[in-house]
C-alpha cells in the first residue's frame, strides 16, 4: 500500500493567492467610483479575481491530495 505525501507549500501558496485576489477585489471596489465606467471595471475585476481564486482552489486541492511516495 502506498501513501500520499501532502505538499503543504502548494497549499500555502494557493491560500496566499486566494487572499491576494480577495484583497485586490476589495481594493478595486473602493476605487471603482472614480472610474469612467465602474460597472465594466468591476465586471472585469470580478472575472480576473474569479479566475485567480479558481487557480488557487486547484492548487490547494492538488497540494492536499499530494503525490505518491
Amino acid at each position: 500500500m502506498t501513501t500520499r505525501q501532502k505538499n503543504m507549500r502548494v497549499v500555502y501558496t494557493g491560500s496566499a493567492l486566494a487572499l491576494c485576489a480577495f484583497l485586490f477585489f476589495l481594493y478595486m471596489l473602493s476605487i471603482a467610483s472614480r472610474s469612467n465606467n465602474p460597472a465594466q471595471l468591476m465586471q472585469t475585476v470580478g472575472q480576473v479575481a474569479g479566475v485567480v481564486i479558481g487557480i488557487s482552489i486547484a492548487m490547494i486541492i492538488a497540494g492536499l491530495v499530494g503525490k505518491k511516495t
